[in-house]
This record gives structure tokens, sequence and C-alpha cells, in this order.
């Protein structure tokens, strides 16, 4: 046995071991403790509790406004882009007079926040018309004269050019359905019924004599 060997009894080789064990033990965590970070670092933004600055994409231009993340998407619109068209009236999801569009779907604005509607393609009724032309539902509303007190109206209006858009010769059955969810306390319903059909068979007519 060498002189290298003689030495190194049971008790001083188990104590060597043990060593070295916790040693790549804190190792091991030191590794794990910068994985924690990077991922901290590299994980999904947090925002708040202040006010945070967003981008939102409406009408076809950005706006940037500067919300608290609890902000509805019908505040930012109408408290900080002045796009008050949009109107708040249960402020609960129930009325649907608050309808925007989100990348072309009719939403209840007071119900989706601002923070999750950046980067997406927000129309209000304020987009709706071209320029000084009036959308066909616009119009249509106008000449069938469905509306009274308002409140509802950008709503309604909203709905049922969102169903032009995804069925542009809807029957009568089609537009019930698909306004089933705007209440209108004043009961302008038929006008609604008939203007949204004039629309549809103007809009028909329109692109076959473009044709």
């Amino acid at each position: 046995m060498s002189d290298s060997t003689k030495g190194v009894s049971r008790r001083g080789f188990l104590k060597g071991a043990g060593s070295a064990a916790a040693a790549t033990a804190l190792l091991d965590s030191a590794v794990l403790t910068v994985r924690e970070a990077t991922a901290q670092i590299t994980g999904p933004p947090v925002y708040g509790p202040g006010r945070t600055e967003l981008a939102l994409h409406v009408n076809g231009s950005e706006r940037t406004v500067l919300v608290e993340p609890r902000t509805t998407l019908a505040a930012a619109l109408r408290d900080e882009l002045d796009l008050t068209g949009t109107k708040v009236v249960c402020d609960r999801g129930a009325c649907s007079g608050c309808t925007v569009w989100i990348d072309g779907l009719p939403v209840a604005s007071c119900m989706t926040l601002a923070i999750d509607a950046a980067g997406r393609k927000i129309t209000t009724i304020e987009g709706l018309a071209t320029g000084d032309k009036l959308h066909p539902v616009q119009e249509a509303f106008i000449e069938k004269d469905a509306m009274q007190c308002g409140f509802c109206t950008p709503g309604m209006v909203m709905t049922a050019a969102a169903l032009l858009e995804r069925n542009p010769d809807p029957t009568l059955d089609d537009v019930k359905e698909a306004v089933s969810g705007n209440l209108c306390r004043c009961a302008v319903y038929p006008q609604v019924f008939e203007a949204t059909l004039a629309a549809a068979k103007k809009r028909k007519a329109s692109q076959i004599a473009g044709s």
C-alpha cells in the first residue's frame, strides 16, 4: 500500500464523499436559480397595478392609451379616445349596447379588457362608415326609423352589420336570431328587422350592378 492511501480511513472516505455530494447539490441549486431567473425575465410581461401604455388598433389607426389593466375596452374607447358612439348601458354584458367588432366579430366591449384587445383589429360604430358614406345598415336604420332613444342603436347597427358580413342574404329568422341579444326598451324591433333586410337587399343590388 502506498503512502498516499495508507492514511485514508473509512470515516475519512465517507466524509470526503459527503462533501463532494454537498458541493454538487449546491451547484445544482445555483443552476436551478439561474434557470428560474431566466424564466422570469423571458416570461410574459406583467402589467399594473398602475396605468400602462397600450397600443390599440381602432378603425384602421393605431391609437395609444394609458390605462389600468382592469380598464374595459368600452371605457378606454369612450374615456381615452373620445369614441362615445359605443354606449355603456347595462355594463354587465346583458344588453349588447356596447357592441364593437374585434377582428370582425361582434363582442360586448364592457366585458372585454382593453389589454386583451391590444394588437387586434377593433371597429366601432364610428369606423363602420367609409369616409362620409354611411354603411348600408346605417342608411337603412335612418330610412326605416329603426331608433328612438338611441342607446341601443350603435350596438344594434354593429350586430346587424356583422350579420351581413357573414350572411349577405339573411332571412327574417336570421335577423331575429342575430339581434336576439340586443335589448331595446323602446321596442323598435320590427323596424330593426326591416332595416337589416333592406340593407341586405340594397347591398346585393349594388353588388349585382357593380358586376
